[in-house]
């Protein structure tokens, strides 16, 4: 069994309970079969395995260097890359006139989790690059589509995307990178952009970089914001005013070049080309932004469940102790201790429970695209939305956490470097930060989401989740009890966020937006267990007991912690907004 993920849960997600065989029914994927798919995923397994995988450690202990003129790195990334562009899975989600697969996301999600696990630092460059090219295919006019698209998805050019700055942060009203319109048409950009993943090497052709920058004149703050395509090499071949500043050195990610960029240092600026209206570049970066959202639960799941099953492989091979108190007995290993087992199966509930998130998120995806008609793609619209800052934030925690456990499961040889588990953590821990930390995904859920359309998106995920909950009373038994637990948290849910935006003060209805976003989450995950544990009924077997046993650990030891977190929420708790900073 591959120590990256399991195919198994993979087939079970996607087959047993999403049922993707389904979507080749629907016009937009009939050249697809069960036969494409699984070989679309077994192609993303072995490259994974023989190419990404082979290299990580490498990665991370020789990440790239600048010399002032240029960025080196080891030459395994590019060459795993450009394995990666030849299997033509670059593209495999995209639409077939740009030289996409016309593949379901869902399918494809599933075979980037491989890449991911295998190795998220090189994995980051086609991660931005997919990103990148379904912004430009969904905002930018045809000429620059077909300018780029069809050339990223060969991965002869790469994709960035340009948003912070030194002062700004996350502030993205405050970013003062300026874009004046030039007589050809184009844009001259004046500005500096920080941690800007894939911003400077030499993987391919080109870097084309996606850049929110203000025209003179414009409104003021996030109004104001246009967005513009910014090459590294303009398209007759000159170098663009682009220009390396430094590279950050984080403690993860470090195969992937972090930089800050200097955009018109030399002259009149860099050119640009605008994409879209000005004016509205904010909203099409989030066209990226939520993608890229997504994407990272996805890649904090994939290094999750990679620690995982490393911790559990050695785990079952590391002979220490003895469940009796007799030296004269063999030792046993560790996989036979009750906590190593309890670390195991938090572990199991947190990953595998993300995993079906990330999938059924992708899934949503399709629905929105290809479903027959308008009401029922737009409420899978809206379930997305609202399912996004948890899809983003939720594994990015709690997958961190099962990395924790994974190194606390090798005992003292998972802080060494020889083991991987180290290195998954220092990965993942970049993860609450990339795309928003998980302060502004609690704002968005709170502060907007569940308020948004006067509470139609709230009122749908109650729906959702009683749906399923409904299905688990008709099934009687323990599937019926799980379901009247989820179903109470659900109607927990309802009544907390009227009670907080009922105390008529936003400040306090926010202070504790992150707790919520938390106690949220683990309603949302539970009810994907109880999703799991009713399509594993009536099989029997190692893979679905252990499917049951999960669904159970997270009834009975993750969901009852969202109690005190509702009862602090419906306190209306001014801790928190009470402090001085003075008393700090």
């Amino acid at each position: 069994m591959s120590l990256l993920l399991s195919r198994r849960d993979l087939d079970f997600l996607l087959y047993e309970w999403l049922d993707v065989e389904a979507l080749t029914k629907r016009q937009y994927f009939a050249d697809h079969s069960r036969e494409t798919f699984d070989g679309a995923l077994d192609l993303a397994e072995e490259v994974a395995t023989e190419h990404f995988a082979t290299h990580n450690k490498q990665a991370d202990a020789s990440e790239p260097t600048f010399d002032g003129e240029r960025v080196t790195m080891i030459p395994e990334v590019k060459r795993a890359l450009d394995v990666l562009a030849g299997t033509g899975l670059l593209g495999a989600a995209m639409p077939a006139e740009v030289g996409g697969g016309q593949l379901p996301g869902v399918v494809a999600r599933a075979c980037f989790s491989w890449f991911q696990a295998a190795n998220v630092g090189t994995a980051a460059y086609p991660f931005l690059t997919l990103g990148a090219a379904n912004l430009l295919l969904a905002h930018a006019s045809s000429e620059l589509v077909e300018r780029y698209v069809p050339v990223m998805l060969e991965g002869r050019i790469h994709g960035t995307m340009c948003l912070s700055e030194p002062q700004a942060g996350s502030s993205l009203s405050d970013i003062v990178t300026r874009a004046a319109p030039a007589a050809d048409g184009t844009y001259r950009i004046v500005g500096n952009k920080m941690w800007i993943s894939a911003g400077e090497h030499e993987l391919g052709e080109n870097i084309v970089h996606l850049v929110l920058a203000k025209i003179p004149g414009g409104p003021p703050g996030v109004k104001g914001i246009s967005l513009f395509v910014v090459p590294k090499f303009l398209p007759d071949g000159t170098r663009n005013d682009v220009v390396l500043a430094g590279l950050n050195h984080k403690m993860g990610y470090r195969g992937t070049t972090n930089t800050m960029l200097n955009f018109g240092e030399a002259g009149d600026g860099a050119v640009g080309y605008l994409v879209g209206e000005q004016h509205h570049g904010l909203s099409y970066m989030f066209h990226m932004m939520n993608e890229a959202r997504v994407g990272v639960g996805g890649g904090a799941t994939a290094l999750g469940y990679t620690g995982y099953l490393k911790s559990l492989d050695y785990a079952r091979n590391r002979p220490q102790g003895r469940l009796v108190k007799d030296p004269a007995t063999p030792q046993v290993p560790i996989i036979e201790h009750p906590d190593v087992r309890r670390m195991l199966l938090a572990q199991k509930s947190y990953v595998e429970g993300a995993l079906a998130l990330n999938l059924y998120c992708a899934k949503l995806l399709d629905d929105e695209r290809t479903l027959p008609d308008e009401a029922s793609r737009a409420e899978a619209h809206l379930l997305l939305d609202v399912l996004t800052p948890i899809a983003k934030s939720w594994p990015s925690q709690w997958c961190l956490e099962a990395n924790d456990l994974a190194i606390q499961v090798h005992g003292g040889y998972g802080y060494t470097r020889e083991y991987d588990v180290e290195q998954h953590y220092r990965d993942n821990r970049l993860n609450p930060i990339h795309e928003g930390t998980h302060g502004i995904q609690g704002l968005d859920l709170l502060g907007r989401k569940v308020v948004m359309r006067g509470g139609a998106g709230l009122a749908l995920l109650g729906a959702v989740l009683g749906e399923t909950v409904t299905r688990a009373a008709a099934a009687g038994g323990e599937a019926a009890e799980l379901g009247t637990a989820l179903g109470a948290t659900v109607a927990r849910i309802g009544e907390v966020t009227a009670t907080l935006w009922g105390s008529g003060d936003p400040a306090v209805a926010l202070a504790n937006a992150s707790i919520y976003l938390e106690a949220v989450g683990h309603a949302v995950v539970a009810w994907l267990w109880l999703e799991q544990f009713l399509a594993a009924a009536g099989h029997e077997g190692a893979f679905y007991e252990g499917k049951r046993q999960a669904a159970r650990y997270f009834y009975r030891y993750e969901l009852p912690k969202t109690a005190p977190q509702f009862d602090l929420l419906a306190s209306l708790d001014r801790t928190t907004l009470d402090v001085d900073p003075e008393w700090f």
